[in-house]
């Protein structure tokens, strides 16, 4: 669970990273704050914001890491430290929240996002979003069980080429 979370958390940075690259590119005119506010929205009542939860604490905690790692004797120390930042650096969440809102609302008009928004407070709304995490996750891990098998298939299959050539894999 916890690396399922870690995971995400780096997808979410990743994704994050090249929207602002690819934000900052196109030059869009600056969204309202209304429509940002509704973005906000949106991404509160998806539940979005909690993918990036782990975020802060990962890197406060690989950091740490690197640290104990360099001297074991200041570990002690070291995790007194990684609380305080932990608390200290949960406040900036915030930031994150407001730039994917502004990426949202860069990409969706106010009517869109008021559109969204009033979907996503019907009962089908909110039963895509109290099922469509499961389903995502049940598509990554049917996805990565398919493309197990198919590996298993390549490899027989460069085997059997390759054998053909007089090699043995």
């Amino acid at each position: 669970m916890v690396a399922t979370t870690c995971k995400r958390a780096r997808v979410l940075v990743a994704a994050f990273v090249i929207a602002c690259c690819a934000g900052a590119a196109s030059a869009q005119p600056a969204p309202s704050p209304a429509a940002v506010a509704m973005a906000k929205e949106v991404i509160v009542m998806k539940g979005a914001s909690t993918l990036w939860d782990p975020i802060i604490p990962g890197v406060v905690e690989s950091a740490k890491n690197t640290f104990v790692q360099m001297n074991p004797g200041l570990a002690r120390d070291l995790n007194e430290v990684s609380l305080r930042l932990r608390s200290e650096l949960a406040p900036r969440q915030s930031e994150l929240l407001e730039e994917v809102a502004r990426m949202y609302a860069t990409r969706f008009t106010e009517p869109e996002l008021k559109d969204v928004l009033a979907f996503y407070k019907t009962p089908a709304g909110r039963k895509v979003i109290a099922e469509e995490p499961k389903v995502l996750d049940a598509s990554m891990t049917h996805a990565q069980n398919w493309a197990n098998k198919l590996s298993e298939e390549v490899i027989g299959k460069f085997r059997t080429e390759m054998k053909k050539k007089g090699h043995d894999l």
